[in-house]
């Protein structure tokens, strides 16, 4: 059984098993008259600094939110959290709200901020390279990402870009999980490794590795990560998600706004492992890359270039509408606020 096929086989027994959930859990109010919201984030990463300046400024608070923030450890186990109601919102790559559509399902996870508009990882070697060229990538080893997953998807797409075959010309260990490549990599193993910060950081620091580039500046604008939920959510609490948008185009304003150095300051708590001149290095790499719009509307434009993206790694046959599972309103109000 192929990897492609075994995760549509898994999400489709999660989309049979939704059948028999309750859909949502927020609703509730606290006794300071806030709603609570479960918010399941893909990973916690310093890459999503706008969403972490929302929650230690009390954005989320001043919009009528009690916000439970879970890690989900990969974005197939996030989409699992929202579609069974686990949680409200979900934080991940949007290929995940494709897939599931294509699958077929009466409560499509439907798309509405979109937070970061380049890829977050970048490429680790073992050696230092003053000079990097895509090509030094020929017969080597490189620890890649799940298949089907952003990761991975974009690192092919920056691949072909620079007239490389991702399946011929070198090879790519995608058997590791997400998270453990940089612990493999500073064990021996490959000789290129693809990193989210802090790890690729971290690498650096420990002298195990150097970062030679950044898929981020290399693949361009790409719609990397955004907000969702369940159609039957959205309609159901229009304003918990407005208030919910609201409170994220603050973070993403305050970003704009401010230095690396400060940003670096209000997300401190959040990376209580990371010493400050660390998290400060990695927002500032994040910060100088354009890693952050200015306001969290998912643009056609950006929708297809995705589409695109996965048709070429062979995770999708076809353009799917746009309208189907993107919502710009929330997006578009907040922006005008």
């Amino acid at each position: 059984m192929t990897k492609k096929l075994s995760r549509h086989i898994a999400l489709g027994l999660v989309l049979l098993l939704c059948s028999f959930c309750c859909i949502g859990c927020s609703g509730t109010d606290t006794e300071e008259g806030l709603t609570k919201v479960t918010l399941n984030e893909v990973a916690h990463s310093i890459f999503y600094a706008p969403m972490y300046v929302a929650i230690e400024e009390g954005y989320f608070a001043e919009e009528g939110i009690d916000l439970t923030l879970v890690t989900g450890f990969g974005a197939d186990k996030t989409m699992t959290a929202v579609l069974t109601g686990e949680a409200d919102i979900g934080f991940m790559g949007s290929e995940s709200s494709i897939y599931t559509y294509v699958q077929g399902t009466d409560n499509p996870v439907v798309n509405f901020a979109q937070l970061t508009q380049r890829a977050g990882n970048f490429l680790v070697s073992r050696e230092p390279i003053e000079d990097f060229t895509w090509d030094m990538l020929k017969g080597e080893e490189v620890l890649g990402g799940r298949a089907g997953g952003m990761p991975q998807m974009v690192f092919e797409y920056v691949l072909k870009k620079h007239g490389m075959d991702p399946k011929t010309d070198l090879n790519i260990d995608q058997s590791i999980d997400f998270g453990s490549t940089a612990a493999a990599f500073s064990g021996g193993k490959g000789t290129y490794t693809v990193e989210f910060e802090p790890h690729a950081t971290g690498l650096e620091e420990k002298g195990d590795g150097y970062i030679v580039a950044s898929l981020g500046e290399e693949s361009g604008y790409v719609p990397y990560t955004a907000f969702s939920a369940t159609t039957s959510y959205m309609e159901e609490n229009p304003e918990v998600i407005q208030a919910f948008v609201n409170a994220l185009q603050k973070g993403l304003d305050y970003v704009n706004s401010h230095t690396p150095e400060e940003i670096a300051k209000i997300i401190a708590p959040q990376f209580a492992e990371t010493d400050k001149d660390t998290l400060t290095t990695i927002v500032k790499r994040y910060y100088d890359q354009q890693s952050w719009p200015e306001d969290l509307v998912f643009k056609k434009e950006s929708f297809e270039l995705l589409e695109h993206i996965l048709m070429e790694a062979g995770e999708l046959e076809s353009m799917l509408p746009y309208e189907a599972l993107v919502n710009t309103k929330f997006a578009e109000e907040a922006a005008e606020k």
